[in-house]
């Protein structure tokens, strides 16, 4: 395998700002694809911010996140309805996981929550990454499947310790975790698998009395997005190996007034002429208390980045306004209003869908368009 060799930077050092705010894409929402079952309690408080992937079948089959009574979640199976080309609805299939590991669930609160899904063709694996909500808060877990009936848990991601950085990743929170579809260029050129993450510098979950420190090496202090990498070798000789990643960088942090507070990635990002397309949720407001309960005076709206593909964590364009913000009464009521929050892609007939949480309570789905015309391509040529 052949890979560019991207240039080395220390860890946490922030790239310089993106020089285009021109993103050719768009999202149109369809609808309300998935809402809570009257009557099912492990649907209580909300299906939301689903994974999404396709069966040996052909179909589109959706893991939302199922929020119990208590904000007790589980990872659901569902098969996508399609008519005439469009998702319109779901066959609920019954739980794909569930915390009924100790490190997922503590005495009172317990999750499986925010599937994404990559299928990985080098590995012939399905891999999901899923936040487990444990003893000690939110922290990032590997799952994987070659048929998306079976699910092996390979455990907590593991944050190789690296010096320069000055911090320990292990130590923090750490949420919206999702792997590249396909191999791509280390810190040093090797061929690696690599996904992206957002370390939260908050440790009031377990420290409520204590601030957490930053890294020294960290500029922005807000949750930003960072990717880490594993050689491709290493996980080709034993599948448990993706759960170690190195190399860590940041990618990007907030910019604009929409997503001040924080940002996050969403679904794998997507091959596109341009480079990677990754669309990512951009928090604004204000957050009361602690960061690990439902706010009330947030608002989530979705935008997209395009990253090098000869380096991803280098940012080569980024949209300055939302592609899609909250307005629909089912994505500004619900148990947290004003929320839009993308974590799956799937084309289906040569349609690019993008499956969302709406508002902490219901999933929406909407079209993934390009707007460049054919002239403009040239613009994008590498």
């Amino acid at each position: 395998m052949t890979v560019a060799r991207p240039p080395r930077e220390d860890p946490g050092t922030m790239h310089a700002p993106a020089a285009t705010t021109a993103i050719p894409y768009a999202l149109r929402r369809i609808g309300v694809l998935m809402s809570p079952e009257p009557g099912n309690d492990a649907e209580a408080e909300g299906v939301i911010n689903p994974a999404a992937a396709r069966d040996d079948s052909g179909a589109v089959r959706l893991f939302p996140r199922m929020v119990a009574t208590g904000n007790f979640s589980r990872i659901g199976d569902a098969r996508v309805v399609v008519e005439d080309g469009v998702p319109t609805g779901v066959e609920r299939r019954g739980v794909a996981l569930q915390p009924d590991r100790i490190w997922e669930r503590g005495s009172g609160h317990g999750g499986t929550e925010d599937p994404r899904i990559t299928w990985i063709a080098e590995l012939g694996l399905h891999v999901m990454t899923y936040v487990a909500f444990g003893p000690t808060g939110p922290r990032p877990a590997i799952a994987v499947s070659a048929d998306l009936a079976t699910w092996r848990r390979l455990g907590p991601i593991q944050f190789d310790y690296e010096d320069a950085l000055g911090a320990d990743l292990n130590v923090y929170p750490n949420k919206d975790v999702v792997f590249f579809p396909e191999p791509i260029p280390g810190p040093d050129g090797v061929p690696s698998f690599a996904a992206l993450h957002r370390p939260m510098w908050d440790l009031s979950f377990v420290r409520p009395d204590d601030s957490a420190p930053v890294p020294p090496s960290v500029e922005d202090p807000r949750p930003s997005i960072w990717i880490s990498y594993v050689p491709v070798a290493d996980v080709v000789a034993d599948i448990t190996r993706i759960v170690r990643l190195g190399g860590h960088r940041v990618v990007a942090a907030p910019a604009f007034a929409w997503e001040a507070l924080k940002i996050g990635a969403g679904p794998a990002p997507l091959r596109v002429p341009e480079g990677w397309l990754l669309l990512h949720h951009g928090v604004s407001g204000r957050v009361e208390g602690s960061a690990f309960v439902p706010q009330r005076h947030v608002r989530y709206c979705v935008g997209a980045m395009i990253l090098d593909p000869a380096d991803p964590s280098r940012v080569l364009a980024r949209s300055e306004h939302p592609l899609l913000e909250p307005e629909t009464v089912d994505e500004t009521d619900g148990v947290v209003a004003n929320v839009v929050f993308p974590t799956a892609i799937e084309e289906i007939d040569g349609v690019s869908y993008v499956f969302y949480g709406m508002a902490d309570y219901r999933i929406g789905v909407a079209v993934l368009q390009r707007t460049a015309q054919a002239g403009e391509d040239a613009a994008w040529s590498r």
